[in-house]
């Protein structure tokens, strides 16, 4: 059936597009370890170009397992698994494209939260530092040799004023 070989073509183009992701997921993880800002910016359009091929590639497939569900009459939206069982001569080449992809998933998954969990560390030492800066900005006068500010002796009009 023409259709199954179209389907799994759309599932080999998208093993292939899930392992350009996780490569770049595993250079921007790099990137951010080392704080490249341009190899960051870098992998991060590529990141967009990737996800948008990947989202074409599973409108493609959902259109693909309409068409097959129409060919074959029925009434449910179909899964590999079932489709497997209607078609027993594609049934391994189905299976090994169903498990890659989800093998690849789970890959993603894992490097995304790594690389999301870097990330809320590298936000919370900005927001730390930012903090500190802002608080010695809103205490600017003389300081002591232990670094404390020391607080004026009396309070002027604008800082009244605010």
């Amino acid at each position: 059936m023409r259709q199954i070989s179209d389907l799994l073509a759309i599932l080999t183009q998208l093993a292939t597009e899930h392992r350009k992701l996780l490569d770049q997921l595993d250079a921007q993880h790099a990137a951010m370890k080392k704080f490249d800002l341009t190899a960051m910016a870098d992998v991060m359009t590529r990141h967009q170009a990737t996800r948008l091929r990947i989202n074409e590639l599973e409108n493609k497939r959902r259109g693909a397992m309409k068409q097959i569900t129409a060919v074959l009459k029925l009434n449910e939206e179909l899964k590999l698994t079932k489709l497997a069982q209607l078609f027993p001569p594609q049934a391994a080449s189905l299976m090994k494209a169903r498990d890659d992809l989800r093998d690849l998933a789970a890959k993603i998954s894992r490097r995304t939260q790594g690389s999301a969990r870097l990330a809320s560390a590298v936000l919370g030492h900005l927001n730390t530092v930012v903090r500190l800066f802002a608080g010695a900005v809103e205490r600017a006068g003389i300081y002591t040799r232990q670094g404390i500010p020391r607080v004026a002796s009396r309070v002027g009009v604008m800082d009244a004023v605010g």
